[in-house]
């Protein structure tokens, strides 16, 4: 398959879409082009120029890093065209319109780069009808690609061929996408609206439907409908307020109007209510107000029969409380249907219409159920899709009651399931899932780029995930290797409770390390995020309780050994950060030899919001880090480079990605940042393979370290006496704030001293401790154990 090779990108259209895409084209370190239309006064491209302005502000960050901005350059249609031939992709976000998008195709068609490939965003037109838009020598390079909001952070891109689109294209772009943005494809018919929101829209229809069939409240509808189920927090009517309740009734429209003979078309309109609501402006989100509004700190919601706003609550009803909580997912929805209160009737209705929807258009929407069910775990963040809920529910019983609902005229279409569905146990197997236009099992897609993914999104009822071969294993962690990657590269998973690191998992590492010396060329600590969350509180609280300040003294310096024997392994060490790692994990990665970072990592020592100061070696690490630095430059002062240190580890912060967590020092320049977590594992043993192929060898101790010394700590200790004078820091603050400028610093020591890495650890290890004698710190601890939030005493 031959490689698609992108230097530029260009995205026309900066509205929310276009200017997020763009952002993360940025984010794979890719120059971009962002167009939109000539402004009509002052510069030329002054609207896309305020949409990249506008990207630093929003929230969740389209951007990995703020300086990620930088890399797009506003254009604009008037005089910019021309540079079209400077891109290898454009993509087309422009609104919703058919005519506008194809008024558009005729401008830059004459512009575009031989050989690019030309794109849509379009979330559910026609794709062989804009197509008609492309001169006939382009149609085999052109195609849809439709993200999903925010592009950075939803993983489903749904590609959409025309019936001219060239299939070696396809395949190298899907290749693209997957590796160089980090997304799941999904390979769409071209359908209205597709597969996520063809099936996503007709669940939030459904959940509307029997809201009022049912005389239901909107906030308690939305209590039934999120993390209870396995969907988002946002459940629904939420949802609806965050896409934007006219981008909706848009979908929904464009459902109406090209769906008229889905046996479900009667309810592919827009509610009264919700065309009220829009006729005044109140949008969702970006208006302030939709189906919820914000009064104050209060959230307030709509209720139709007052007509006006009020509070937000809701509850559950014991009984379907107690239903949800069932673990066993055939008991559950036999309850669930049997019971009559109608916030059961509700969920059953919803996911009984949701099922039979699915199985009806399977075969016009998608080419197997694996696609499908992917789409809405990428596309819409349901923890499993709707066919995986079905078979795990018993596929054969809730079959025969949606066929009994359709029969007594309780379904909201009267259209039969299909045959294939009751000559079938399920949908999903070990030799693939069920594609109802094949009437056939189809197989994972067998590109190349999947064979990176060791452990890929998997359906239910898939093959089971490779174990590997076990080489030694204790309470915390497993030592392990995948003989099909390299039996030579050792795999060191943590297996504790959210990672957090105990005196097993210490035990078990060095136990790792000692064995990949022995046995194996490199080593990789790799696991499912999180990475991994800091030490074991628990472990510390009841120490502390119980006086064991001396067996606290031996664990940190057993952390810290942990730490030192990663950092000076006889082999290379490679940690594969994806998710969290807070804390001990932090400081673990950034001992290691190289770093594999899933671009969703959020890293930080986060010590400072229990009354702790870093203490496995993190201020050791950023003392190195400041010596090193000021070896370079002029003068050799260290503090300069303390200083930024000292704010990170004081205000606990933590970078919001694998680029922020490069920049904040917990990495380095010359890490790798995957951008799809599941081919974290397969790059990281190939980094560690290629290390030890160079001739790896760990650093040697520096026993001549500059320090800021007392200096040091008497600068930042002026920063924290204004800080208490005004009121922004307890006086706790100010002693957890001393003790981590103390460790940074080297100490009581004159500045510019010259101190081993030793020395630092013992002053790092010395606060630690002292700070875990006082009453403040211990409660600060108990607090974050109880309620998992800092506490401010």
């Amino acid at each position: 398959m031959s490689r698609l090779i992108i230097r530029k990108v260009a995205v026309l259209g900066a509205g929310v879409m276009g200017a997020q895409i763009a952002a993360h084209c940025a984010n794979a370190e890719l120059p971009v082009l962002l167009f939109d239309l000539p402004a009509k006064e002052g510069e030329p491209s002054a609207i896309a120029a305020r949409a990249i302005a506008g990207l630093r502000k929003l929230d969740p960050a389209p951007l990995a890093a703020k300086d990620r901005a930088q890399f797009i350059e506003p254009a604009n249609y008037g005089s910019d065209l021309a540079r079209l031939g400077e891109c290898d992709l454009v993509i087309e976000a422009i609104a919703e319109k058919v005519e506008w998008k194809l008024d558009l195709y005729t401008k830059v068609a004459p512009y575009l780069k031989p050989g690019a490939v030309f794109a849509s965003n379009t979330s559910g037109l026609s794709i062989n009808a804009l197509a008609a838009g492309m001169p006939a020598e382009r149609r085999g390079r052109f195609c849809g690609i439709h993200f999903f909001n925010p592009p950075r952070y939803m993983a489903l891109v749904e590609l959409i061929a025309t019936a001219d689109s060239d299939p070696a294209m396809l395949d190298a772009l899907e290749a693209w996408l997957t590796t160089g943005l980090g997304k799941g494809i999904v390979r769409a018919k071209d359908t209205p609206n597709f597969v996520a929101n063809r099936v996503g829209v007709f669940s939030i229809l459904a959940v509307m439907h029997h809201t009022t069939r049912l005389g239901l409240e909107f906030d308690e509808v939305d209590l039934l409908t999120g993390p209870r189920i396995g969907r988002p927090r946002s459940a629904t009517y939420r949802t609806a307020d965050v896409v934007g309740l006219d981008t909706l009734a848009h979908v929904i429209g464009t459902m109406q109007a090209t769906l008229a003979d889905d046996p479900w078309h009667p309810h592919f309109r827009v509610p009264d209510w919700l065309q009220a609501l829009i006729a005044k402006g109140a949008l969702g989100q970006k208006s302030g107000a939709g189906i919820y509004r914000k009064a104050g700190r209060q959230i307030q919601v709509l209720d139709l029969a007052l007509q006006d706003y009020r509070d937000s609550g809701g509850e559950v009803f014991p009984d379907i409380e107690d239903i949800l909580k069932l673990k066993d997912p055939v008991e559950k929805f036999a309850e669930l249907a049997a019971h009559p209160h109608p916030q059961a009737q509700l969920l059953w209705s919803v996911f009984r219409d949701v099922f039979h929807y699915c199985a009806v258009h399977l075969g016009d929407i998608a080419d197997n159920a694996r696609e499908l069910d992917l789409a809405m775990r990428w596309g819409f963040g349901w923890a499993q899709g709707p066919f995986e809920t079905w078979q795990a529910a018993g596929w054969r019983e809730v079959a025969a009651m949606i066929a009994d609902d359709i029969a007594h005229g309780r379904a909201m279409a009267e259209v039969p399931l299909p045959a294939w569905v009751l000559a079938r146990d399920g949908v999903h197997e070990a030799a693939g899932s069920f594609s109802a236009a094949a009437n056939a099992l189809k197989p994972r897609p067998a590109l190349p780029v999947y064979d990176r993914q060791l452990y890929p999104d998997r359906v239910l009822g898939e093959a089971p995930e490779e174990r590997g071969r076990t080489l030694w294993e204790n309470a915390g962690v497993r030592l392990w290797c995948r003989p099909d990657q390299d039996a030579r590269i050792g795999i060191a998973s943590i297996t504790s409770k959210m990672h957090a690191i105990g005196d097993e998992v210490m035990e078990g590492l060095l136990e790792a390390i000692a064995r990949a010396e022995a046995e194996l060329d490199g080593l990789v600590i790799w696991h499912q995020p999180p990475f991994a969350v800091g030490a074991n509180l628990q472990q510390v609280a009841e120490a502390c309780r119980a006086g064991e300040f001396e067996l606290l003294e031996r664990m940190v310096a057993k952390f810290q050994r942990t730490s030192m024997a990663i950092k000076h392994a006889q082999v290379p060490v490679v940690a594969a950060v994806q998710g969290m790692a807070l804390g001990g994990g932090c400081e673990f990665a950034m001992h290691a030899a190289h770093r594999v970072f899933a671009l969703e990592s959020y890293v930080g020592l986060v010590e400072a919001g229990v009354g702790l100061i870093p203490a496995g070696g993190g201020s050791k690490e950023f003392a190195l880090q400041a010596h090193a630095l000021a070896q370079r430059a002029a003068g050799g002062d260290v503090f300069p480079y303390i200083q930024t240190a000292f704010q990170t580890i004081s205000m606990a912060t933590v970078a919001k990605s694998a680029r922020e967590a490069v920049q904040l020092g917990f990495g380095r320049a010359g890490d790798d940042i995957v951008f799809h977590a599941a081919e974290l594992p397969y790059v990281a043993i190939r980094r560690a393979r290629a290390l030890a192929e160079a001739g790896w060898r760990p650093p040697l101790r520096n026993p001549a370290v500059t320090v800021a010394g007392r200096n040091g700590i008497a600068t930042c200790e002026m920063v924290l006496v204004n800080m208490a004078e005004g009121g922004f820091i307890s006086a706790h603050d100010y002693r957890v704030a001393k003790a981590a400028a103390t460790a940074l610093c080297g100490g009581e020591v004159e500045s510019g001293a010259a101190v081993s890495e030793d020395w630092i650890l013992d002053v790092e290890r010395a606060q630690f401790v002292a700070l875990l004698k006082t009453e403040q710190t211990q409660q600060r601890i108990a607090h974050m154990l109880e309620t998992g939030k800092p506490l401010r005493n």
